[in-house]
């Protein structure tokens, strides 16, 4: 999935908001592609809830991303894109904590999940 695709695929989400509520889960088509996926700085898979490590200016919220969520068998892959920019200015680097239930996502608790977005290391202070 290109980043093209993935930022029309977020705007017509968004333009779908003022007609009925955006759908929650949104199952990523056979063969697409995860390059441009957000990078995370830290996944942590807790009892109620998934939370994410993501880069912010000082504005991210959880409404600013998307999760993907496909199943094939017994194999469920997770990704999380942005479907805001985070045009704060801040003066120094941050990071923004974002959690996800099971419930949310659409997953059990319990079951193994892949998650696809790439891991990166934090450079703040």
């Amino acid at each position: 999935m290109n980043r093209r695709l993935f930022i029309l695929a977020a705007l017509a989400l968004a333009g779908c908001a003022t007609a009925t509520p955006p759908p929650t889960r949104i199952v990523a088509p056979l063969g697409a592609g995860f390059a441009e996926l957000e990078p995370l700085y830290q996944a942590k898979a807790e009892r109620d809830a998934l939370t994410i490590r993501v880069s912010s200016n000082g504005c991210t919220a959880k409404a600013d991303f998307a999760f993907y969520v496909e199943r094939q068998g017994d194999a469920v892959t997770l990704a999380f894109g942005r479907k805001r920019v985070d045009h704060c200015r801040s003066f120094a680097a941050g990071h923004a904590d974002l959690s996800f239930t099971w419930e949310e996502l659409g997953l059990p608790a319990h079951a193994p999940v892949f998650l696809l977005n790439p891991l990166v290391g934090w450079r703040g202070p």
